[in-house]
């Protein structure tokens, strides 16, 4: 595996080593030894799959207690893929980065603790995997407002987005519960 660092060098991007002849392909898609060895040290206690249709948005969700570190990965389609920090004491707070997770490029990315996630679907449909650091604790969800100007990330949507009523009520930046 090959670890690509991002312009926030705590998310990065993970290229796995693919092996591929005329039946297929196989590759690790998680090793705790070889990502240890890479700096990522994480014990995922849940997995979650999600399957959505062209531009549906989801995110950026986080939590305020029992932040979650996620490894993810599309397996069907391509995602653009956003992770926001929301560290206070981060140098980087308040900055995004982006990048395309698709089937075919099958590239994950690790999105720390401390990190807003979010995700467009820019194919006809899109099948996305996660592990998680923690369990997911609905009382203390936090959603980012994914249209904040003051982030203006420029989601690549054909469409107005499809939204769950808690992604359409995010909070931007200013307002939002966020970390030390």
């Amino acid at each position: 595996m090959q670890l690509i660092r991002t312009a926030i060098p705590d998310v990065c991007l993970i290229e796995p080593k693919v092996f591929g002849d005329e039946r297929g392909f196989f590759f690790e898609s998680w090793n705790r030894r070889t990502l240890a060895g890479l700096g990522i040290e994480a014990d995922f206690v849940q997995d979650n799959h999600s399957r959505s249709a062209q531009n549906v948005l989801r995110g950026l969700h986080y939590q305020v207690e029992h932040p979650q570190g996620k490894l993810v990965r599309a397996i069907a389609g391509e995602i653009f893929d956003v992770a926001v920090d929301l560290r206070r004491s981060s140098p980087t707070f308040g900055q995004w980065v982006s990048f395309t997770l698709s089937a075919e490029n099958k590239r994950m990315a690790w999105i720390p603790p401390g990190f807003a996630h979010g995700f467009c679907v820019v194919s006809d449909v899109a099948e996305f995997l996660y592990k998680t650091t923690d369990y997911w604790f609905p009382e203390h969800e936090r959603t980012l407002a994914w249209d904040d100007p003051a982030l203006a990330i420029p989601w690549p949507l054909s469409a107005p987005p499809l939204l769950a009523a808690k992604d359409a009520a995010g909070k931007p930046l200013a307002e939002a519960d966020a970390y030390p």
